[in-house]
């Protein structure tokens, strides 16, 4: 048994999606047999752009927490908890907030990037420039080494680590850990519309819930090459969504490197090539919808899981909040 610790985790704005699949869930599923994980549903950084509407985060949380055990992710091996549930989580963030400056959060690309998608200006919440601060706090809390993200979350791991640089610098002695990004092979998925990310908040989405029909729909609707008018005619392959889609889901690679050569060659037509991706996808996703149903069935089981969990990672956080506690000298009652 590997001994490194990792964190990783999702705000609870919506069910999962198939972004979040290749960009984090798949790596958990297999990591949990050799690390020691967490997996955190972030309800307080949910609401750093939604606290004008609890309701919507509170009613997540369950359809998360289904989505995690319909991907495989197994609560005997993986502790899987409640943000908003761990006190030390707030606290180290108030005291990390003391030594990160505002012109250093406004300079986290990840955090412009959302600001300016969100359409925020001067609107913007408090709590959601802090939010990298918030996260820095989630994963020092548990020590964590390894952190599985998509690339567009570097700049967190960045910062956290400087928060652990200056955060140890102070102490007599090192308490947090330095961490690293865990990539996938897919560390970002575009969306069904040929956006650059799917995302919950753009709408281009497909749930690991979804329907067959939905399925069928959007592998429908995805952006191919708008050049390749006839089937005769040489595609490309580059920006082409299915093919892109076919890379990160497709179990035959040596059959998606062949349609590729083909498509570029001529004599390979979109409809076949949505076929073999709408085939590939409805397999993958049946099994975890029919998973989900069964567990969606007994909210009250969900979250008695969740609260277990919960408790496992108390006496984690709460001891990181105590070393830190007494390094900088605050009273420990």
């Amino acid at each position: 048994m590997n001994t490194q610790t990792i964190l990783t985790g999702d705000r609870p704005t919506g069910p999962l999606h198939l972004g979040h699949f290749v960009g984090s869930l798949r790596q958990r599923v297999a990591l949990q047999q050799t690390h020691n994980q967490f997996v955190l549903i972030a309800d307080l950084q949910g609401l750093t752009d939604n606290g004008s509407n609890p309701q919507k985060i509170r009613d997540n949380i369950p359809e998360v927490l289904a989505d995690y055990l319909a991907a495989g992710i197994d609560p005997s091996l993986t502790t899987i908890c409640l943000q908003s549930a761990l006190p030390a989580l707030a606290e180290l963030t108030m005291l990390y907030m003391n030594i990160v400056t505002v012109a250093r959060v406004e300079r986290n690309p990840t955090v412009k990037n959302e600001i300016a998608q969100k359409g925020f200006a001067r609107s913007l919440p408090v709590g959601f420039m802090a939010y990298p601060i918030s996260q820095a706090a989630d994963i020092t809390a548990f020590k964590a080494e390894c952190v599985p993200v998509g690339d567009d979350q570097l700049p967190m791991i960045e910062q956290t680590n400087e928060i652990v640089h200056k955060m140890n610098s102070l102490l007599p002695a090192p308490v947090l850990r330095h961490c690293k990004a865990m990539l996938s092979d897919t560390s970002r998925l575009p969306g069904i519309d040929g956006s650059a990310k799917m995302s919950k908040s753009l709408g281009n989405t497909l749930h690991l819930s979804a329907s067959e029909e939905s399925i069928h729909r959007a592998v429908s609707a995805m952006y191919t090459d708008p050049n390749h008018l006839k089937v005769s005619d040489p595609g490309q392959i580059e920006g082409n969504v299915v093919f892109t889609y076919l890379d990160a889901f497709h179990p035959d690679k040596e059959k998606v490197a062949a349609m590729k050569a083909h498509y570029q060659a001529g004599g390979l037509g979109d409809r076949a090539c949505k076929n073999e991706l709408e085939a590939c996808l409805q397999e993958l996703i049946a099994p975890m919808r029919e998973r989900r149903a069964i567990y969606m069935r007994d909210k009250g089981e969900l979250m008695a899981m969740l609260k277990r969990g919960t408790e496992r990672a108390q006496g984690v956080t709460q001891e990181t909040l105590r070393e830190v506690k007494v390094g900088l000298g605050v009273p420990v009652f």
